[in-house]
């Protein structure tokens, strides 16, 4: 009988509103949610920002694994069956709110509450993509191709309108969407997709030249930049041209 009035789960007020076994954290841009060797004792849950996970090698080398987007879960190998050590690096991008769930209570929920459990479970399937992915362009494409990537992935294409992250806005030419990026230097797209300043600020001045950008102030990304993902050459002088005025570190 008690099963018949178990209240219903609200999955939004336990991932924004803190409580037992949760807290919310703010982070600023840079600052780490967790880094590589910690003990892997919680999960987070992005409610505002946004945030990349990365890798070092033995060497030193770092690589970026993921990006992460308001609406998503980092640190999730917290839930893995033995109790260990992170395996990455999480660090803000943008300033960051997020609420911080432990590991016995993320696991406790995920047991009992089956429409977290869906959700959590659809979030994963989607990441497993998405990383297959990001290996595959690290493999197979060029640094270009990774750039335009990088910068459609963090202007949020293809997230469902209404996304709380989304900062979009009509381009004025035949109502093509345009969606602007969080400030990033030069210097963090470079160690994201594996290449020197100078070449990101040689594409950057390409894209732009074609139309697919635009920057006054902010970087503002136009949907016709699929067409770098989506095509292996572009028309365009290979000689370097000068640095975006203002695109700093």
């Amino acid at each position: 009988m008690s099963e018949l009035h178990k209240p219903t789960f609200n999955v939004a007020a336990f991932l924004t509103s803190a409580g037992l076994g949760r807290r919310i954290v703010q982070l600023a841009p840079r600052q780490a949610f967790f880094s590589q060797g910690d003990v892997a004792d919680s999960v987070f849950y992005l409610q505002k920002g946004r945030a990349r996970v990365t890798v070092v090698s033995p060497a030193g080398k770092e690589a970026t694994i993921t990006l992460v987007t308001a609406g998503e879960f980092v640190g999730e190998g917290a839930l893995a069956a033995v109790f260990g050590l992170r395996l990455s690096t999480a660090t803000a991008i943008t300033a960051c709110m997020a609420m911080k769930i432990g590991r016995e209570e993320m696991i406790r929920v995920m047991h009992e509450e089956h429409d977290f459990s869906d959700m959590f479970l659809k979030f994963l399937l989607e990441r497993s993509m998405r990383v297959q992915a990001d290996l595959v362009d690290q493999l197979f494409n060029s640094s270009e191709k990774r750039l335009a990537r990088i910068l459609l992935l963090m202007s949020e294409f293809g997230k469902p309108a209404g996304h709380p992250s989304g900062e979009s806005q009509a381009a004025g030419n035949g109502g093509e969407q345009a969606q602007y990026l969080p400030r990033i230097s030069q210097e963090t797209l470079a160690e994201m997709i594996g290449t020197t300043r100078s070449r990101v600020s040689f594409f950057m001045n390409r894209f732009r030249k074609l139309g697919f950008i635009e920057y006054s102030g902010r970087i503002r990304v136009h949907k016709s930049l699929l067409n770098v993902v989506l095509h292996d050459h572009l028309p365009g002088d290979e000689a370097q041209q000068p640095e975006i005025e203002g695109l700093g570190d």
